[in-house]
């Protein structure tokens, strides 16, 4: 999955837990939480929503490193490359 398709679907995701939201006026380099006004359950259902729909999970102890728009992407295009680098189990 490259950065576009990444991009797409985080913002996807933010518009599903705040519709109200214009993705035209997010700054990328800037904390993606108070960019979008999300609460602590407002984020955990965004980080879920991600999950869901890229299959890449982000533990706690990483959301450090995806407090912006272009830290998380880069992030899940990261752990999307080694996902898909990891062999299948059980396969051959």
């Amino acid at each position: 999955m490259n950065r576009q398709m990444i991009r797409n679907e985080v913002l996807s995701a933010l518009k599903g837990i705040a519709p109200e939201l214009e993705i035209e006026q997010i700054r990328a380099d800037r904390s993606l939480r108070e960019e979008v006004d999300l609460d602590s359950m407002d984020w955990l259902r965004f980080i879920e929503a991600l999950n869901r729909s890229l299959g890449i999970a982000i533990p706690e102890s990483d959301y450090q490193h995806v407090t912006t728009l272009d830290k998380l992407i880069s992030y899940l295009g990261q752990k999307g490359q080694s996902c898909a680098a990891e062999p299948s189990i059980g396969k051959g």
